[in-house]
């Protein structure tokens, strides 16, 4: 064999390796998209382009017949997704993907509010159904929050209690080396797919390329998927509307503080010509300087009583130990309180204080 035939040889060898390794490199399976982790973090947050309107917008323009239960959807996974520490925008894409734009063309129904194919295992097996579109996707956030590793006490599908106790996951996850992300999750969510992950990033790539850029057609979604307590403006304003309203406290019947009762009986008893004294000790009188405290003191009750109506009944309050003036030669016994007498007033007198009063 010549020089010049074994160079044509091993050029064709060449060129058959060259198109051998072509050819297994394209049947490779698609898992070089780098989707993103699955749980938030710092380092791993959600754009802030991705509103719960842009996304709805995004939605209505792969499906002009949006059915109009899922109007919302998208606030749904925000709110569900904050609330979790889920990427929800990639979970939004891979709900588009896993249920063709709501159009559910397989086996799981529209009616199921299943947006994950949780239980959904072929052959006509729709899997499970949850009661309104809030729950399905809570259930579909959980799911792959059990994906990341965590432990649900009290999970909304079915299948994500039973892949737990059954512990499906439980030697896959240890071969799991650092933080989970969509990527690792899509070879075990769809195994037969070898496309799975590189199409949920391409709609996701359809989604911050264009629609992400534009206005917020629907900025009013904000506010269903941002409840009030969970914003810190919010959280300021809830404080706010806790703290004490000053105009209605004016409102309110002005409370007596002991001393001022004191006082007025004082007057009134001087006004009368009659003074009561106690022979309460001083833990008797703070007992009945907090029944003054909760007393209010009605228009009636603070008009000063005439001298005949003192004369007929004791007062509803002693002074104590209150300076006693210069008694007339014939002055009387104090009275004893009368059996009808509050009961505040009657306990303070026994040394009970007001906790047993009331």
């Amino acid at each position: 064999m010549g020089v010049s035939m074994v160079c044509r040889v091993r050029a064709r060898s060449a060129l058959a390796l060259a198109a051998a390794a072509t050819a297994a490199f394209v049947s490779l399976p698609a898992y070089a998209a780098e989707l993103p982790q699955v749980k938030l973090s710092d380092a791993n947050a959600v754009p802030q382009c991705a509103t719960p309107g842009r996304l709805m917008s995004f939605l209505e323009s792969r499906n002009s017949k949006l059915d109009g239960k899922f109007s919302t959807i998208a606030a749904d996974y925000m709110r569900v997704g904050e609330e979790l520490k889920i990427r929800w925008d990639v979970a939004f894409f891979q709900m588009l993907l896993e249920t063709g734009n709501l159009t559910f063309t397989g086996d799981v129904s529209p009616n199921q509010n299943n947006f994950a194919g949780l239980g959904a295992t072929g052959k006509k097996e729709p899997g499970e159904s949850f009661p309104d579109v809030a729950t399905g996707v809570k259930a579909h956030l959980q799911h792959l929050l059990m994906y990341a590793g965590e432990k649900l006490d009290n999970p909304v599908a079915e299948r994500t209690r039973k892949v737990q106790e059954w512990g499906v996951l439980t030697a896959w996850l240890k071969t799991i080396d650092g933080p989970m992300t969509f990527t690792h999750l899509a070879k075990k969510w769809a195994p037969g797919s070898h496309q799975y992950s590189r199409d949920i990033d391409g709609i996701s790539d359809a989604f911050y390329g264009g629609p992400c850029k534009a206005a917020d057609p629907k900025p009013e979604m904000l506010a269903l998927a941002k409840p009030v307590a969970k914003t810190g403006a919010a959280m300021k304003t809830a404080a706010a509307s806790d703290a004490p309203d000053d105009s209605a406290a004016e409102e309110k019947p002005a409370k007596v503080s002991g001393a001022d009762l004191a006082r007025r009986a004082n007057e009134e008893a001087r006004a009368s010509g009659s003074f009561v004294r106690s022979s309460l000790g001083a833990s008797s009188l703070a007992a009945l300087g907090e029944a003054a405290k909760n007393a209010v003191v009605t228009p009636a009750a603070a008009a000063p009583a005439t001298t005949a109506e003192t004369a007929k009944a004791p007062p509803s309050v002693k002074i104590l130990n209150a300076p006693m003036p210069e008694a007339p030669a014939t002055a009387q016994a104090a009275p004893a309180p009368a059996a009808d007498a509050p009961a505040k007033v009657q306990m303070a007198a026994l040394g009970g204080g007001l906790k047993s009063a009331v």
